[in-house]
């Protein structure tokens, strides 16, 4: 006990002034422990509370704050517990569905390794003792605020940036800064050089027929990217209707989800990106200073040529999208492209932010860094991100930061930024606290807590309270006083209860205005980025597609969530072509060496067909030192190789270190091998009638007629629901999202890296990736593979307990207590969907983790089959629901975990007794098949092929 030092205090303090400091942390922490806490109301978006059975469970609208625009989503809560997300179908910017981040963010939640108590110097303290250090630090500035820096990331949230501005106001010269590694910005920066002026862009498929996307993983990334992923799926089943289908061309360095939709794709480097976009920016009629088509190479002048006839023809009926971490000068040119095709106000829209202006958040870090390193930076309150680790390498913010007098570090977890700051207080997650947020579009969204706070969490309102001089106003009283004053209503408790009913507030949207572009666009352009050959490869860094800049990188679901086309889990990886790995001689997974001018790196190589030559991909995100137990040592750092002056694509060498390392794919094999598992054909093919799955074993009908064929007994009659699913491949972009949501639905554990290895990975349902055609461009399909719950199924008559059994609805349905772990199920499965405890991979033990799981799923211990169920429990629910009321289930009442969460709506589910069913339909179309059904078992999961709309000048090529 001898070597023990309060955390609050030195060994040269006295006496006199340890009595000045007990005194006030004393009087502070009587201030927050003597009052009682206010009665805060939260809204169900159903039934109030009042009329709450125990053990029904309830639904709460709310946000999650993320990159460029929150997620407004609806949270189902047991008994207080919140235990699953769905998106919010009320909100008016189209968020039916949710992405993977947002349906793991109750296990981010109830994470163990949550930061849960204040630290000063790395030793426990607590939030009176951080309040009166950080008044200390205050009085030691003068009134003026000289000294006192805020860096916080993007604020989307109204009612802090209020706060903000009104501290500055109260104290002038303190400085807020903003930075976050992604951010919207950089879109609004690009129609600012295109336009003069801030403006944020939003496309619109609706009425588009053609769409150019330029290294837009508009699909999966971004704010919007629920909403253009359902609208874009929309059109691509417009067949359906006979209308006509939106025919997509992309352009990226590394294959992407959405560049696995386009018809027609091209695999460039972002150099080579650059100048091609000009060539196309002026064949298509924008005053752009490039060359003309014919000067292009053979292969690019003919994909291009087609694509600027496709684009021309279909003017105000295109749309031409650059991904927001392109360069402003490429996202201009988009904008350029898009009015000379008069798009604009049809296609794609612009809007007044109603923000402050888009700065340069790595200048505003510059700045931040020069003033810390001149002295005059007296104290840096930092308000979530964490960018000691994701600041760009040749700052070196984490070192700089150390030197500042009093620094502290908002968090939900002690991480890289948190060790070089003097003070850590614990972050509330978004799921326990008070805030508001607002989506892509500026509707803004009340953020109500689902659950008491687990731990000591605070939040930014209550930091910048603090600042301000309002020690003990909570974020509550905050938010709400905010928007009373801002609402301009005499009813304000009405309006306050139907936003926390509903989930955004009414008239908060961004206004529409019309654009015109600058006449200095043409000089503000600049040159195209040079083009790099020989032993030097331009180095394309991206935004991890699961764990995203880090911030998710201690969360097991998304880390072991296989990533979209190279089923990766548990690392990053640099991509490269096969072009280029046969160049270099390098072999998958062997460790090679990336060197860029900042400095450089070691990463397994994964190559990826269809990737660009000449170019290696690295995801951010990985090499973290202190992110939780699961976080930790995984990967390379590739905030190592970002400069303030390059950017997201910079210029580096590749080569091979002679040693291997191993990754936990998920799948290994990627060619089909001309077997007909994922099925494709152009619209001309389906309308002809010379479709491929006119097969006599692929249609509903043909397989009905197999059951005079069979030698086992057909089953018996049954006159109630008879479950099926549908899943339509032109609209699956293998993101992945239903394998996480099937996840949180039914409590399935992780498994950690060397399980998966093993291949022992436990997800219910999979999605497989193959490629077809020329290693350089192939066609990318996709394919969702959960139970087939086949109506002869093989795994059935082969388990000696009877483990397995079929329902009269036509479930295949696991019973866990009789289940002995023979396996032979699985080896008896054709399609290999079944899954094996080898190990009690669930954790019983840590208590937050018991409180996220879902009360009406068994949770399995080891030793048993586990596989899909098709959500019985849902099924069960609306069956009960029903016979209450006297009726039977509606049609479209039962909504599985993997449909609710598709971005794209891919698949359907439901009765196929109920000829008014969506699946009962699908399965009458002409694309309708079933996967390996010649072998008789008659799966209720069935599929729609990919239907494509391919130029056919590009074919011909």
């Amino acid at each position: 006990m001898k070597d023990y030092v309060a955390p609050h205090l030195h060994e040269e303090v006295q006496r006199r002034e340890f009595l000045r400091l007990m005194s006030a942390s004393l009087a502070l922490g009587g201030l927050g422990a003597c009052t009682r806490q206010p009665t805060e109301r939260i809204y169900p978006s159903a039934r109030s509370p009042e009329s709450r059975i125990p053990g029904k469970p309830l639904f709460f609208a709310t946000a999650m704050p993320m990159t460029g625009g929150a997620q407004p989503i609806l949270v189902e809560s047991h008994m207080g517990r919140p235990t699953k997300i769905e998106g919010n179908p009320l909100h008016p910017g189209g968020f039916a569905a949710t992405t993977a981040q947002a349906q793991a963010a109750v296990l981010g939640l109830y994470d163990p390794d949550r930061s849960q108590v204040v630290k000063h110097d790395g030793r426990i303290s607590n939030w009176p003792a951080f309040l009166g250090s950080l008044r200390e630090a205050l009085d030691g500035l003068d009134e003026q605020g000289t000294g006192l820096r805020i860096l916080t990331e993007t604020v989307l949230s109204p009612s802090l940036a209020d706060q903000l501005w009104s501290l500055l106001n109260d104290k002038p010269a303190a400085v807020w800064l903003q930075y976050e590694p992604v951010n919207r910005d950089t879109a609004r920066v690009g129609a600012k050089l295109a336009f003069g002026e801030d403006v944020l862009p939003i496309p619109s498929f609706e009425h588009a027929d053609v769409v150019l996307a330029i290294d837009s993983d508009f699909m999966t990334t971004g704010p919007a990217s629920v909403r253009l992923a359902r609208d874009f799926a929309a059109r691509r089943r417009a067949h359906e209707t006979g209308a006509k289908l939106c025919r997509l061309y992309a352009i990226e360095s590394a294959p992407s989800p959405t560049g696995s939709m386009a018809d027609h794709r091209l695999g460039l480097s972002p150099a080579r990106i650059d100048a091609l976009v000009r060539v196309i920016a002026r064949a298509v009629g924008a005053d752009v200073d490039a060359p003309e088509v014919a000067s292009l190479p053979a292969e690019h002048r003919i994909w291009v040529e087609a694509l600027v006839a496709d684009l021309t023809a279909s003017r105000g009926r295109s749309v031409v999208i650059a991904g927001e971490l392109q360069a402003p000068a490429v996202q201009a040119l988009a904008h350029t492209m898009n009015a000379a095709l008069e798009n604009a106000g049809a296609t794609i829209h612009y809007f007044d932010p109603i923000e402050m202006e888009p700065v340069d958040q790595v200048a505003s870090l510059h700045q931040l860094v020069d003033e810390i390193e001149a002295g005059d930076v007296r104290a840096l309150v930092i308000l979530g991100g964490n960018p000691a680790y994701t600041a760009p390498a040749d700052l070196d913010f984490g070192e700089c930061m150390s030197r500042v007098p009093f620094c502290a570090h908002l968090a939900l977890h002690e991480d890289e930024t948190s060790q070089r700051c003097g003070w850590h207080v614990p972050e509330a997650h978004f799921l326990e606290s008070w805030s508001d947020t607002s989506a892509y579009d500026g509707t803004a969204s009340i953020v109500q807590p689902l659950i008491a706070p687990l731990y000591e969490g605070r939040t930014s309102h209550e930091i910048v309270a603090a600042l301000a001089g309002f020690v003990g106003k909570s974020s509550y009283e905050t938010v709400r006083a905010y928007w009373k004053r801002e609402s301009f209503t005499d009813d304000f408790d009405a309006l306050w209860a139907r936003s926390l009913h509903d989930g955004w507030l009414a008239e908060t949207a961004f206004e529409p205005r019309s654009v015109s572009l600058s006449p200095d666009l043409a000089v503000n352009l600049g040159e195209p980025a040079p083009v790099f050959e020989g032993d030097r490869m331009e180095v394309h860094l991206r935004p991890d597609p699961m764990i995203w800049d880090g911030r998710f990188a201690n969360n097991g679901w998304l880390q072991e969530l296989p990533k979209p086309i190279t089923a990766l889990t548990w690392d990053n990886a640099a991509l490269i072509s096969p072009v280029t790995a046969r160049r270099l001689r390098i072999e998958r997974e062997e460790l090679v060496e990336i060197e860029c001018e900042r400095g450089k790196v070691e990463a397994a190589a994964l190559i990826v067909p269809g990737h660009a030559d000449d170019c290696v991909t690295l995801h951010l995100g990985y090499g973290r030192t202190k992110a939780g137990k699961l976080g930790s040592g995984l990967g390379c750092d590739a905030f190592r190789l970002v400069s303030s002056a390059a950017g997201w694509s910079s210029v580096g060498r590749l080569q091979s270190t002679g040693r291997r390392y191993r990754l936990a794919r998920t799948q290994l094999h990627h060619n089909m091998e001309g077997r007909d598992i994922v099925r494709s054909e152009n619209i001309e093919e389906l309308s002809s009638g010379s479709s491929s799955t006119h097969s006599e074993s692929s249609g509903s009908e043909d397989q009905h007629e197999e059951r005079e064929h069979t030698l086992l007994a057909p089953p018996a009659p049954h006159d109630g629901p008879a479950w099926g699913m549908v899943i339509d491949l032109s609209t699956c972009m293998g993101c992945n999202a239903c394998v996480v949501a099937c996840q949180s639905e039914n409590n399935i554990p992780i498994v950690g890296k060397e399980e998966v290895l093993r291949g022992r990975e436990m997800h219910w349902i999979r999605v497989d990736s193959y490629f077809e055609g020329h290693e350089s461009s192939p066609e990318i399909l996709h394919q969702p593979v959960p139970c087939m719950h086949c109506e002869n199924a093989p795994c059935e008559v082969v388990c000696p307990v009877g483990a397995t059994v079929h329902s009269a609805e036509g479930l295949n349905d696991m019973v866990y207590n009789r289940c002995v772990g023979t396996r032979y199920c699985e080896a008896n499965c054709p399609y290999k969907v079944r899954r094996f405890n080898f190990y009690r991979y669930a954790d019983f033990e840590t208590p937050s983790l018991k409180m996220m799981r879902n009360p009406d799923v068994t949770v399995r211990s080891r030793g048993v089959m586990e596989k899909c169920t098709y959500c019985v429990q849902r099924i069960n629910e609306a069956r009960v629901r029903a016979k209450k009321e006297g009726r039977e289930i509606r049609n479209g009442e039962v909504v599985t975990a993997c449909q609710g969460v598709c971005p794209s709506s891919a698949i359907a589910f439901g009765d196929l007794n109920d000829p008014d069913s969506k699946v009962s339909r699908l399965r009458s179309l002409p694309q309708h098949y079933g996967l390996l059904a010649e072998l008789g078992v008659r799966p209720r999961t069935t599929y729609l092929s990919r239907v494509t709309d391919k130029n056919p000048e590009v074919e011909k090529a």
